[in-house]
């Protein structure tokens, strides 16, 4: 099977993607894939581990939080009171 991806190829296809997306929404979708990725390789490990495998988890994958447990306390209960 031939090289589909030449140089020329490669860049016809930044080219397609940077008019679909525009040069300033491409480093928030970069961003979005780099944590997305990191998110799955934490999942993966975690998966691993709960098999029997003893591999820590990633330093630098998020950890889940629930979201109520960074919610700012309601007004008028007894925790926003000094």
């Amino acid at each position: 099977m031939p090289n589909i991806f030449t140089g020329w190829h490669l860049l016809l296809i930044l080219a397609v993607i940077l008019l679909l997306f525009g040069a300033a929404k491409l480093p928030a979708l970069a961003k979005s894939v780099g944590q997305s990725a990191r998110v799955f390789k934490g999942e993966m490990k975690a998966m691993k581990t709960e098999d029997g495998g003893t591999a820590e988890p990633a330093a630098d994958a998020p950890a889940h939080v629930d979201a109520s447990a960074e919610a700012p306390p309601a007004r008028g209960t007894s925790e926003s009171q000094p």
